[in-house]
């Protein structure tokens, strides 16, 4: 079908006179809105939510095996506050990370940054007794967060330590402004109009037909291992950034790739993950890691990898004493892409 007659079809199938802005449209529109007017984003702080944190980590509290990421009404945070010994104005800090489809804002304040607070910062201790939850830094509580709290907390944090590390104006050295929402930031001398940024990065699972290669970091849980991942080089499309880091970590040539999904990642400092499928041919298998990125790297069949998908919960000791190997949990887009590659496999042997 030629692209002309595709959208003449598009065009049949969905006509104007018909069409409904959808939930999902009006949502988008009053983000913006709240975005781009600081008084309609203030009046939304009125009736909004707050997530908080403290120096990055989010208040958290336990919920049979799950961390659960507890919002707070305003009214609620004006009297915390208050009970503190701090002016409610510290609410002009928040940043929005989103709302609800009936327009309720979604904020986040971090209680504990420095140079957020004009008064001396609030006691982590003391909050967490008054509050009747934790402050935990987000690598630790990561795997038992909440899956509807997941997005929402890494938007913050992500946003949160944006403002505490872009204050002043790479151009005059000046100090910045924090509009409302805190989608941006101004340099009143300069008028430069900085955003909050991401780092792109490749995630990607190479395969040579029968097995998938994983790699591991020194960084990494004892035992995991996981896909290749490196961050994308100026000027580099994807395709060049996932044949670069193949060849740079392992020494093998990617022959083809394929793009799986993508995912914003707070580690190392807000990431978005572009998550890919790779095939190197079948003669040209030989690793050679790269020491000064890897630990180690090795091929894995079939059986192995489905193994260890099918554990659960954090990895333990058998009975020889030795760590099994273990795979990223399904909150990390690595393990999508290993999820996607074992449904591949055992479709193909199930053909076969």
């Amino acid at each position: 079908m030629s692209l002309s007659l595709f959208w003449r079809a598009a065009s049949w199938k969905a006509p104007q006179a018909c069409r409904q802005v959808s939930t999902y449209v009006t949502k988008m529109r009053y983000l913006f809105e709240l975005k781009e007017d600081d008084d309609v984003c203030r009046k939304a702080q009125s009736s909004g939510m707050f997530y908080l944190f403290h120096s990055l980590a989010p208040l958290l509290q336990m919920s049979g095996n799950r961390y659960l990421a507890p919002p707070f009404r305003a009214s609620e945070l004006e009297r915390l506050l208050s009970k503190f010994g701090q002016d409610a104005q510290m609410i002009e800090h928040s940043v929005l990370i989103g709302c609800s489809d009936q327009r309720e804002a979604w904020f986040a304040l971090d209680l504990g940054l420095g140079n957020l607070c004009s008064s001396g910062c609030l006691q982590k201790s003391e909050m967490e007794t008054e509050l009747q939850g934790s402050f935990i830094e987000l690598r630790k509580a990561l795997f038992q967060l909440n899956e509807k709290d997941i997005s929402l907390i890494f938007t913050a944090q992500a946003l949160l330590r944006w403002h505490d590390c872009h204050q002043f104006c790479g151009k005059s050295g000046h100090p910045t402004q924090k509009n409302v929402a805190g989608s941006k930031r101004v340099c009143p001398s300069s008028k430069m109009i900085y955003y909050p940024q991401m780092s792109p990065v490749v995630i990607t699972l190479v395969s040579d037909g029968t097995r998938c290669l994983l790699a591991r970091q020194s960084s990494f849980p004892k035992g995991m291992y996981s896909a290749l991942a490196g961050f994308c080089d100026v000027g580099e499309t994807l395709e060049e950034a996932v044949r670069r880091e193949v060849a740079e970590e392992v020494g093998l040539e990617v022959d083809s790739l394929q793009y799986s999904a993508s995912q914003h990642w707070p580690f190392p400092n807000n990431s978005l993950m572009m998550a890919c499928h790779a095939t190197v041919g079948p003669g040209q298998t030989e690793i050679h890691v790269n020491s000064q990125e890897l630990e180690s790297a090795g091929w894995f069949s079939l059986e192995e990898v489905a193994t260890a998908l099918r554990r659960k919960g954090s990895p333990s000791s058998e009975q020889d004493g030795a760590l099994p190997f273990w795979l990223p949990p399904k909150v990390a887009i690595a393990h999508q892409l290993i999820w996607e590659w074992v449904q591949k496999q055992s479709s193909s042997s199930n053909l076969a």
